[in-house]
């Protein structure tokens, strides 16, 4: 069971002794929770904390400050490798570690000088909403219910009135740190990403929001393999030298090793008083169960006395001192014969899966109008030589030809790692205005696996319906200019066409396209008559605006036809009086 001490913590808490002791004690029993000072180990984390007036990612809200156990994973293996029997602690709702993993990817190839872990952000998603309360989100990464810190009204927390108008948080008062990574409002308007592929930006989407804390921890120059760099990083999220300390802790616990356990059954925080993050959503509350023959409970270890005391801070509660020993790792059975092997064996680790095959999922073809999004996103799955998913596989889809087609977040090329059925899912295409057609391409960095390919389509923006704006009769008397400019707005599918190609001419009938002489006549740039327009494009809201008419010497009605690309067509009728 997890060390906990005090339900949450608060801005200005006033005691700080049973933190030091409780890391002081992991330090001591040599856990993976002690808190290092550098690579080389110690117990407290330095005090770098920014200046107060520096913003927060959370708006110094409260935070869980329950600690890993005393134990450590079995061994320092990566996710699909830790044996099932691993603390209860150690696991990472599929889902959430999948966004963890995913922001790493991307962060290597946006900015690869900072070196974040994806244990780094597992970290500050424990501590900050219990990774999702516990893992419930849907399928596609969003939290069942929003996830929401207390209101931040000055009253035992930050005071920081309304900047969203309620937008994240429902709250047009005060605002309230939100979703599992808890981003303040003015903070994810900022650094919202959409790490999902979906469009959108969404707070409580844990891909989005794990997105958005890679690139905040990223900020400016930092390197997070360099001490200094992580410690402020965290501190950004909180200005408070407990919850860097704890941070620091679930995160060097995680190095140890972690496994994937289903959605919604991930371990939740003990105690969540008041001041924790609320869903409104019960979240089942999963303990490891005791083998039946336990190994023997290691040493008590003895809380050392801190030398230098970390800077006081409000606690939302009473503190309780944390277990001196974790909760005993079940012993391994040799299936049916109900005995322990001897301590001498081990049985040799099976061979982690490697990719084989990347498989298409979905059609092998799309097609979009210019400027608007792909229907279908490209997906493969990951596949061993025995046809079985693989996950923790980064697969890289990039956008290859002549096209300015963009994924979601702008980018051509990007990496996303599989989930445990093996798929991966590029974002979302956004077709440019280039048309034509161009590849997407999924690859993965082993040997003897074809890449996958799809075949995308961009067409030109179209209209079905022109109208004119105004029903003013276009009349002038021959040889002088008309007073009205046609102009003609059109829709594709109800809603306003932008940036649809159109022409104008004037034609003899509707069947026959053939130019009248001494018909009215717009000029071109050296004034010379033009009677036919190409070139013509719609403006944002779909309107399109002729330039001026001059009637000729003759005198009668003629027929300016405006068509645009997709086929919508409208006729003009053009009066010339006598002079």
């Amino acid at each position: 069971m997890s060390a906990l001490f005090g339900s949450r913590l608060r801005r200005g808490a006033t005691s700080t002794a049973v933190a030091a002791a409780a890391i002081a004690a992991l330090s001591a029993s040599q856990a993976p929770g002690a808190v290092p000072t550098g690579l080389g180990g110690g117990t407290q984390a330095a005090d770098v904390t920014p200046s107060p007036d520096d913003p927060a990612v959370t708006g110094n809200s409260p935070y869980y400050t329950e600690l890993p156990p005393l134990t450590t994973p079995d061994k320092p293996v990566t996710s699909i490798d830790l044996p099932a029997t691993a603390p209860a602690e150690a696991g990472i709702p599929t889902t959430v570690l999948a966004a963890y993993q995913r922001a790493e990817a991307t962060l290597k190839e946006e900015k690869p000088g900072c070196n974040l872990p994806w244990q780094l952000l597992a970290a500050i998603g424990k501590v900050e909403s219990g990774h999702a309360r516990g893992g419930q989100v849907d399928a596609d990464g969003t939290t069942l219910a929003p996830i929401l810190g207390p209101v931040l009204n000055g009253v035992g927390f930050a005071n920081i009135s309304d900047t969203d108008n309620g937008r994240y948080d429902g709250d047009t008062t005060h605002d309230r740190a939100v979703g599992p990574m808890q981003f303040i409002p003015s903070t994810w308007e900022k650094w919202g990403q959409d790490g999902s592929g979906d469009g959108e930006k969404d707070p409580n989407n844990i891909f989005d929001a794990a997105l958005a804390a890679a690139f905040y921890l990223c900020a400016g120059d930092r390197d997070l393999s360099v001490e200094s760099d992580l410690h402020q990083a965290i501190l950004g999220y909180n200005h408070s030298q407990e919850y860097l300390n704890t941070v620091l802790t679930w995160f060097r616990y995680y190095e140890k090793g972690t496994h994937e356990v289903p959605d919604g059954q991930g371990v939740l925080p003990v105690g969540t008083g008041p001041g924790a993050p609320s869903t409104g959503v019960p979240g089942p509350t999963v303990r490891p169960t005791p083998a039946a023959s336990p190994k023997p409970a290691p040493a008590t270890p003895v809380a050392a006395e801190p030398t230098k005391p970390a800077t006081p801070s409000t606690p939302g509660g009473t503190p309780t001192k944390p277990p001196a020993t974790g909760t005993p790792s079940p012993s391994p059975s040799t299936p049916g014969d109900g005995t322990t092997p001897d301590p001498g064996e081990s049985e040799p680790p099976a061979p982690a899966p490697v990719v084989a095959t990347l498989v298409q999922t979905g059609s092998p073809t799309a097609e979009a109008v210019a400027g608007s999004r792909f229907a279908e996103r490209a997906a493969v799955r990951a596949t061993d030589t025995a046809g079985k998913p693989v996950a923790g596989v980064s697969v890289r889809f990039e956008i290859v030809g002549d096209t300015d087609a963009r994924f979601a977040p702008g980018k051509s090329r990007l990496t996303i790692v599989t989930g445990a059925d093996g798929l991966a899912a590029a974002p979302v295409v956004q077709a440019g205005e280039r048309t034509g057609t161009f590849t997407i391409r999924a690859s993965v960095d082993v040997d003897g696996v074809t890449p996958a390919e799809y075949t995308a389509t961009v067409t030109a923006r179209q209209a079905d319906a022109l109208v004119r704006t105004t029903d003013t009769a276009v009349t002038a008397a021959a040889g002088a200019e008309f007073a009205t400019q046609v102009e003609a707005k059109a829709t594709y599918q109800g809603a306003a066409a932008p940036k649809v190609a159109a022409t104008a001419a004037f034609v003899t009938s509707a069947t026959d396209a053939t130019v009248p002489a001494d018909s009215p006549y717009f000029k071109d740039a050296d004034g010379n008559p033009v009677r036919t327009l190409t070139g013509l494009t719609t403006d944002a809201d779909g309107v399109l605006q002729l330039p001026k008419l001059h009637a000729g010497g003759t005198a009668g009605t003629f027929l300016l036809r405006i068509e645009t690309e997709g086929g919508a067509t409208l006729t003009v009728e053009v009066t010339v009086t006598e002079a």
